[in-house]
């Protein structure tokens, strides 16, 4: 058996000039963000359901005209999905292991989370804005 050239290089001299794709260090801070960002918005987002659990629709479309709580709303939709997005694509560089199909789940998952923001976003700012 003739040894590969590679076969005789060390561990270390294999991997040597490879370095990182330096960006896994803004993609982790991201995550954090959105992670740290979610957890008073959540917490908002729960004491108004409660707030708004006996009222019905005309209530919650009420409570929706006023610009704080509409802005506030899509703050978190836009950090929920961002973060959703950022989870995604972690789960799916670390298991699916043909790069093609990996980056086409990639793709799709990006952008399935702006459709459904955009389209969540539009939503509120329907009811905000109906008089």
């Amino acid at each position: 058996m003739v040894p590969k050239p590679d076969m005789l290089r060390s561990a270390l001299g294999r991997v040597r000039g490879l370095g990182s794709a330096k960006e896994g260090t803004h993609h982790w801070w991201q995550q954090r963000l959105t992670a740290v960002a979610l957890i008073p918005l959540s917490i908002w987002l729960i004491a108004s359901i409660v707030s708004l659990s006996s009222s019905g629709y005309a209530g919650f479309a009420s409570w929706f005209h006023n610009p704080i709580h509409a802005t506030v709303m899509i703050l978190f939709l836009l950090a929920v999905f961002h973060h959703a997005q950022l989870g995604l694509q972690v789960v799916i560089e670390d298991y699916v292991p043909n790069h093609a199909a990996r980056t086409v789940c990639v793709v799709a998952a990006k952008f399935a989370c702006i459709a459904l923001a955009v389209s969540c976003v539009v939503s509120i700012l329907v009811v905000a804005f109906k008089g």
